[in-house]
């Protein structure tokens, strides 16, 4: 193949072979094309209504102050993206191509004009369109915008392009494939974070944004926008610089993007090289952790447990969810003055539910643990290893969310009694998760994003919808005391004993449930085996 004489023809080739890929997906099967359908038109009606909002704002004060920020978060979006989704486009993967005689020159301006194809670049525009009819006001500032809008486009898209090819071997490791994992969490404070960010502005006003604004206008690609608002102002040298640090951060990135792809497709990929590992390396490794650990089979089980949730990407993904979702809560109301100390009690809730289906967690590989099981005492230290390996995580991270929520809302006096409660919740959810994991196992399928296989979605609901009943009814004693002290005339002076009841009840429940789970369990290994092997 004549590279010279060929690389004119490598962009057109790309495109087809990306739209080739696209429809090919979209044969398999008519689930994927009805959800593709329904995801092109979600995007555009959300467009549509984002571009009709952008337009509203023309001849608004702060219409700059709008649109500067949201086209940094937009950059951001298409920054971080490739991180968390690294599938979802194909054609992100340069190593495809490196046995191919293609220049990087070519090839990136071919990936470049590939990559504007999609319904990512397509919302982006109506962003960037919006933003201009927005903040735009003169003949100068639509002559900005001409050059604006495509160079802030190609910014994001390069943007996206570097950093993929920048950690494509990483991101197509096992290793790597665990950052989608954090992709519900970024969704989840990000929504959070939007969802303060607009009550603030509710009760301020656009103008609160006007410094931020005024610092991003100076950031690519914002300051392409910028460039247009004060070119629209008269300001045109301020326009001009503005609009070539869009321009300059668009060369950087391409040849960023070059030289990293220059270095893919000549040097070796790490997996063909032979990693020597020391002896014992491994041993040492491995020891760590089990000498911060008890000794016996209840060490044993804690470690496996802590593996699994650092090693196993469902239970991963199931911690960090627990773990974000469970202080997002009680901190961001809060923060906005609408909270309550005992919503903090929702840390220890959601992690709590860990202690569910316990055994479907090791799906198939739950044989191995079935074997060492022969008594219900056997039952009784496998149940309470993972309960402790729960405990380690669970019993700090509920006391600082209590404390932390207390300091935010500067109510130290319902401090003992928002703790008290719960450590009460606490051993009431590992005790009925205990219970339920016996009687209601279910498997956890390891290949794709449902969490229960098919068939066992009703067994699931009443495992997990059951359990929590369970976990109230048994916190019910403290929380009735609770109420009582609060309402008794005199009571607020017994509110501390809250405190160590609630710590005390928990303990007891946990115990009581680990002791009620043991022997269900030791009867009914063979069902729970045939339960969780099914996925």
């Amino acid at each position: 193949m004549n590279t010279a004489a060929d690389t004119g023809s490598i962009t057109p080739v790309l495109v087809r072979l990306k739209l080739s890929l696209l429809r090919n997906g979209l044969r398999q099967s008519a689930g994927r094309r009805a959800a593709y359908i329904a995801s092109v038109v979600v995007v555009l009606l959300i467009a549509g209504l984002q571009f009709l909002g952008l337009v509203t704002l023309r001849g608004n004060a702060h219409a700059a102050s709008v649109t500067v920020p949201l086209l940094t978060l937009m950059a951001l979006g298409w920054a971080v993206m490739p991180l968390f989704f690294p599938t979802g486009d194909e054609t992100l993967d340069p190593t495809r191509l490196v046995m191919l005689p293609l220049r990087p020159g070519p090839l990136v301006r071919a990936l470049l004009v590939t990559s504007l194809v999609g319904i990512g670049p397509l919302f982006t525009l109506s962003l960037l369109v919006g933003s201009v009819i927005a903040v735009a006001h003169g003949g100068a500032a639509y002559v900005v915008s001409v050059v604006a809008v495509p160079v802030a486009l190609l910014v994001c898209v390069a943007l996206a392009r570097a950093v993929a090819a920048a950690n494509i071997r990483l991101l197509s490791s096992r290793k790597g494939r665990d950052l989608a994992v954090l992709s519900g969490l970024v969704i989840a404070v990000g929504a959070q974070l939007v969802n303060f960010g607009a009550q603030q502005l509710g009760s301020s006003g656009l103008g609160q944004l006007d410094p931020v604004a005024d610092v991003l206008a100076w950031v690519p690609p914002s300051s392409a926008i910028g460039a247009v608002d004060s070119a629209s102002e008269g300001s045109y040298g301020i326009a001009l610089a503005q609009l070539a640090l869009s321009a300059g951060a668009l060369v950087l990135l391409l040849g960023a993007w070059s030289r990293t792809l220059t270095r893919l497709m000549t040097s070796p990929d790490g997996s063909t090289l032979q990693a020597a590992e020391p002896s014992g390396a491994r041993e040492r490794r491995s020891g760590g952790l089990g000498r911060l650990l008890p000794g016996g089979r209840t060490g044993t089980v804690m470690e496996r447990s802590l593996r699994y949730a650092w090693r196993d990407p469902k239970t991963k993904a199931a911690w960090v969810t627990s773990l974000a979702i469970g202080v997002i809560v009680p901190v961001f109301n809060a923060l906005q003055g609408l909270g309550s100390v005992y919503l903090a009690c929702f840390a220890a809730g959601m992690l709590g539910i860990q202690m569910y289906n316990q055994f479907g967690q090791d799906t198939s590989a739950f044989w191995m643990v079935a074997m060492t099981i022969s008594s219900t005492r056997d039952a009784y230290v496998e149940l309470r290893g993972r309960a402790l390996a729960l405990l380690l995580i669970t019993l700090p991270y509920s006391v600082l969310v209590v404390v932390a929520t207390t300091a935010l809302l500067d109510d130290w006096a319902a401090l003992p009694e928002a703790l008290g409660l719960s450590l009460a919740l606490l051993g009431a959810m590992l005790a009925a998760g205990a219970w339920s994991s016996a009687r209601f196992p279910y498997s956890i399928p390891q290949e794709g994003y449902k969490n229960v296989a098919p068939g066992q979605s009703g067994l699931a609901t009443v495992a997990i919808l059951g359990g929590m009943i369970g976990a109230a009814l048994l916190c019910a004693p403290v929380i009735a005391l609770t109420i009582w002290l609060n309402a008794t005339s005199g009571g607020d002076r017994l509110l501390w004993l809250l405190l160590p009841v609630g710590a005390v009840y928990g303990a007891l429940t946990t115990l009581l449930g680990l002791r009620l789970a043991a022997p269900r369990t030791a009867r009914r290994l063979p069902e729970i085996l045939t339960a969780v092997s099914k996925g």
